[in-house]
């Protein structure tokens, strides 16, 4: 072979081999940032029980225990806001700098938690100051999982977006089993009076460094093709004092304008597909281990171990979904999963009653499969719904405000039904109900599945 056929060689191949790279390392940094979140969202629930000891020895354990669910509950009201920060942010300034910013917020704040002193040692001081850190990992994790989703999406291969970006709620999956093993060792083999001392500090501390390797990954990235692709056009469109001009006059924030100027109706479609998420995820894979135990009557252990296999199949099946997704369309997967719940989810719910381990088991797993139908396509479906100068923005807001809203009050709402109504399946009409709405809000979407994300 001659040396300049070598040297064409090497030329075709090593910029196609450098890009996947990149899109590895991207991947990498998005699955651990998710990662992190969601790990920590599972710590914090599993030690609940021990947080209220060492943040709210009030001699009441139920004042104690909704005191601790309280400060998590508050965490969710500035994710609207963060999302608005961190989305504005990315678009206007980048997806990487967005991304590492607030990667080193949320796994530092995190850090923190574990190294505060308790309400014995500082008095009240302690539950204020846990508070003010799960405010800021509300407000900087606001931006993780859609900016994580968007610039994973802008640089996959458009014929698979869907599979890679259903890496990001398996990620989210991980992390919570990820969060239950360690509660469950650390249960098993810590003394009660060691979680307490120092037990329950352990999955906080562990954000430290784990932050600061996605930190690391994350700044030796380029910001996505696309990205680049879009503020080249502008520069060539656009003159250095008209440019200028359009900095000044906006700022920061002018991708929330044009969202809310020129998208709003996407921006409420992309909010309706997001309140089935919501609801659907924080209610199967986090209600429904108490809902089985408190309401039904199941033996806790066996609630436990059916919610830890059904964590395990939804990584499994998320992936499936992504797949299936950029094989028939994100439109006809999402629409199909909303009719799934609205005619499965009370028969399912007649089951659960039974409080028998096997059909339970088939039951959460059906509901675990119509779930992911859901999740595994929603991230790879709002990368597509809006353009590139305002994607982050709106996948952010509309992704955080249904969360808000709908997410952090699922269990509540639940719990409140069933008393209000005495019947124990009130929870899965809500769902219908929300279900319908999504459904809604598809038929009246658009598919975007096979676009290049540059163009729209």
């Amino acid at each position: 072979m001659s040396s300049a056929t070598i040297s064409t060689t090497q030329l075709s191949v090593t910029p196609q081999s450098e890009e996947q790279t990149m899109v590895k390392k991207v991947a990498v940094s998005s699955f651990l940032g998710n990662f992190i979140e969601w790990f920590d969202y599972a710590s914090y629930s599993y030690f609940a029980t021990t947080i209220a000891l060492v943040f709210f020895p009030t001699g009441n354990h139920t004042v104690a225990m909704l005191q601790t669910f309280g400060i998590f509950a508050l965490s969710f009201i500035l994710r609207p806001i963060g999302a608005l920060f961190w989305g504005s942010y990315g678009d206007k300034r980048g997806r990487k700098a967005a991304l590492a910013h607030s990667i080193l917020f949320m796994s530092g704040a995190s850090f923190l938690i574990g190294c505060l002193p308790s309400y014995s040692v500082i008095g009240v001081g302690a539950p204020i100051l846990l508070l003010l850190l799960r405010m800021v990992q509300g407000f900087s994790a606001s931006g993780e999982y859609a900016g994580a989703a968007t610039f994973l999406g802008e640089y996959a291969p458009t014929s698979r977006r869907g599979i890679y970006c259903s890496l990001i709620p398996a990620s989210t999956a991980i992390g919570l089993l990820a969060g239950s093993t360690l509660a469950t060792i650390m249960t098993v083999h810590v003394s009660q009076a060691d979680m307490v001392g120092w037990g329950w500090r352990v999955p906080f501390l562990l954000a430290g460094p784990l932050g600061l390797i996605v930190l690391y990954i994350r700044t030796k990235l380029a910001d996505s093709p696309v990205y680049e692709s879009m503020n080249k056009a502008l520069e060539e469109k656009t003159d250095r004092r008209a440019e200028d001009a359009t900095v000044a006059e906006d700022g920061m924030f002018a991708p929330l304008k044009e969202l809310f100027r020129n998208h709003f109706k996407a921006l409420m479609i992309s909010f309706g597909a997001c309140v089935l998420n919501a609801v659907g995820f924080y209610t199967v894979l986090t209600y429904l281990p108490t809902y089985l135990s408190d309401t039904v009557g199941m033996d806790a252990t066996q609630s436990s171990t059916i919610t830890t296999i059904c964590l395990v199949a939804y990584v499994f099946m998320v992936f499936g979904m992504g797949h299936i997704s950029d094989t028939f369309g994100r439109k006809k997967v999402l629409i199909g999963a909303c009719v799934a719940f609205i005619v499965l989810t009370v028969p399912a719910f007649l089951i659960l009653n039974t409080s028998q381990f096997w059909p339970v088991l088939i039951v959460e797993l059906a509901m675990c499969a119509t779930l992911t139908a859901n999740d595994g396509t929603l991230s790879s479906y709002l990368t597509e719904t809006f353009p590139t100068s305002v994607r982050f923005t709106g996948f952010a807001f509309s992704f955080n405000l249904a969360n808000a809203i709908f997410g952090g009050t699922a269990s509540f709402i639940a719990t409140g039904l069933i008393a209000l109504t005495g019947s124990s399946i009130a929870p899965a009409w809500y769902m219908v109900a929300v279900a319908a709405i999504a459904l809604v809000a598809m038929i009246l979407s658009h598919e975007n599945t096979d676009k290049d994300l540059s163009n729209i």
